[in-house]
């Protein structure tokens, strides 16, 4: 028996409102979980990168200046 047999006598709002919502109150935990982790781990991401931009930034920064003074000896 498949899905469209069992759906083809029930009314429109069972397939569209009361079978989402059941699915919703089943793995609402389950759906917000995943979405904080990904978000969590996208913010993780852009703090990582801006994190090591602003390293090679003030490496490159401090290595041009050293350079700078080393030339004036």
């Amino acid at each position: 028996m498949a899905v469209r047999e069992i759906f083809a006598g029930m009314p429109w709002w069972v397939k569209w409102v009361a079978v989402p919502v059941i699915a919703l109150v089943v793995f609402g935990s389950l759906i917000t979980w995943v979405i904080g982790f990904v978000v969590a781990l996208l913010f993780k991401a852009l703090v990582f990168v801006a994190l090591v931009g602003g390293l090679i930034y003030v490496v490159r920064k401090f290595m041009s200046s050293s350079s700078d003074s080393r030339s004036d000896w």
